[in-house]
């Protein structure tokens, strides 16, 4: 079953390269989305995939930028299946 989540990266994730980071454990991963920097200062990732996948993600991208994550937050919404790939948002 696919599942979609919405992640929110607080601390010092923007500027420190944490995007492609995101991305390129994405990349390792059968998953789709995409990650953007959002106004306030957090890091928002919006990832579709297998709950084991986006569980391996998460814990990909707190092992290689854990010094820069200070808070995260999940929330698990219905898949749309409206993403072909995964990507970095302006």
């Amino acid at each position: 079953m696919i599942e979609r989540r919405v992640i929110l990266f607080s601390g010092h994730v923007q500027g420190v390269g944490f995007r492609y980071q995101v991305r390129t454990a994405a990349l390792e991963l059968p998953v789709k989305g995409f990650v953007r920097n959002l106004n306030d200062g957090r890091v928002e990732l919006v990832v579709e995939a297998k709950p084991a996948d986006i569980d391996r993600l998460v814990s990909d991208i707190r092992d290689r930028m854990s010094d820069y994550i200070q808070h995260v937050e999940n929330r698990v919404e219905s898949s749309t299946g409206e993403f072909l790939a995964f990507e970095i948002r302006r």
